[in-house]
């Protein structure tokens, strides 16, 4: 039996489910109405997985973790539900952000622009954070103890929303995490790209490049004529990952919190500032050695939700950086289906998310 509301028409980007504050839009509001009953233009998706994002996880768990070390896992969860049930959203109240799910269509309304039908099975691609949202099952499933937390319940899509159907050929979960990550190789991609339209084949640098983001952006770079990559990560056990994988020229050891030792670590590797510098950690203070590890004239990009852009801004003001910083917003025209295709293509970062996903099922078990 339909659902879809007799009410008036709502906006395509979901004012009508905004209950408080008025007059903003669904994600910087406190609250959604995350009632399964559709306006015409939307789409509802029965839940199957929800994917926190890294910086709201990290922040939950090192929230509910004890002086010993030991995560309080049903602490986390009852958490995110309490988020889930006030909010009417996945939006973790501390970073702002969310994550994204995969589900199976349940119904679509008559005006939907979507493309979407029932049966569907899709990953949505706008965030958590302002996706209305009912969870009904207490999350029984889900320790608490990764990203991926597997739930009942629906989600709400709005007529500009986005959501990609999951590809036949991959597990489901392995295309959910190359999903929730997907903006970040395409916009390398695009400015790699457009520095090689220039003439110049750019260096790039990747902050966290062990991590989901950081391997598709080094493997983005190289995939579109960088002349050289540094990934950097924190800990010797990623350094070996890295470098076993083979998908950056150079592998640099730095803690990115530090500005110097990062700045330090990149000049070492590429023989002087990256052209590019990505950054794609989870952790808040990176913001300054990004700055300082960028030549002049040169690019950061932000994929971290712990990214504080006031402190980029005034940082590279105070350094007289002239620099051009890009905030990675999720979203460039085909990033999931190139993020998909490059998974494919790269044996090597395919095989550090199977990894990665092996690890955390091997958590779950």
């Amino acid at each position: 039996m339909s659902e879809v509301t007799n009410e008036r028409a709502g906006s395509p980007v979901g004012l009508h489910r905004v209950l408080e504050p008025a007059g903003v839009l669904p994600q910087a509001a406190r609250r959604l109405d995350a009632r399964a009953e559709l306006w015409p233009d939307e789409v509802r998706v029965r839940v199957e997985t929800l994917n926190l994002d890294a910086a709201s996880y990290r922040q939950l768990r090192n929230a509910h973790t004890a002086d010993d070390g030991t995560v309080d896992g049903a602490g986390v969860r009852e958490e995110v539900l309490a988020i889930v049930a006030e909010r009417g959203k996945m939006q973790n109240p501390v970073t702002g952000s969310g994550g994204m799910l995969i589900g199976t269509v349940d119904e679509v309304g008559p005006d939907s622009p979507l493309g979407l039908a029932p049966g569907d099975h899709v990953a949505t691609l706008v965030s958590l954070s302002l996706t209305p949202l009912q969870i009904t099952d207490g999350l029984e499933r889900w320790d608490g103890l990764s990203e991926q937390v597997p739930a009942a319940g629906h989600a709400v899509l709005f007529g500009r929303s986005i959501a990609a159907k999951l590809p036949d050929d991959l597990d489901p979960a392995l295309s959910l995490m190359v999903m929730d990550v997907c903006g970040a190789p395409a916009l390398v991609a695009r400015v790699v790209g457009q520095y090689v339209e220039r003439g110049s084949a750019p260096t790039v640098a990747v902050v966290g490049g062990a991590g989901k983001s950081g391997s598709l952006a080094l493997a983005a770079a190289r995939d579109n004529g960088a002349r050289a990559t540094v990934g950097v990560v924190p800990v010797e056990r990623e350094r070996t990952l890295l470098l076993e994988a083979g998908i950056a020229d150079h592998v640099a050891l730095a803690d990115a919190r530090d500005p110097v030792a990062l700045s330090s670590a990149v000049r070492a590797a590429l023989g002087g500032e990256a052209d590019v510098t990505v950054v794609c950690v989870d952790v808040p203070g990176c913001e300054h050695g990004a700055v300082l590890a960028t030549r002049d004239g040169g690019t950061v990009i932000f994929f971290s939700m712990a990214t504080s852009f006031s402190a980029a801004a005034l940082g590279a003001e105070g350094l007289a950086a002239d620099v051009t910083m890009l905030v990675g917003n999720g979203y460039v025209p085909g990033h999931a289906q190139y993020a998909l295709d490059l998974l494919r293509r790269e044996g090597a970062v395919r095989s550090l998310f199977e990894a990665r996903l092996a690890a955390e099922h091997g958590r779950a078990d």
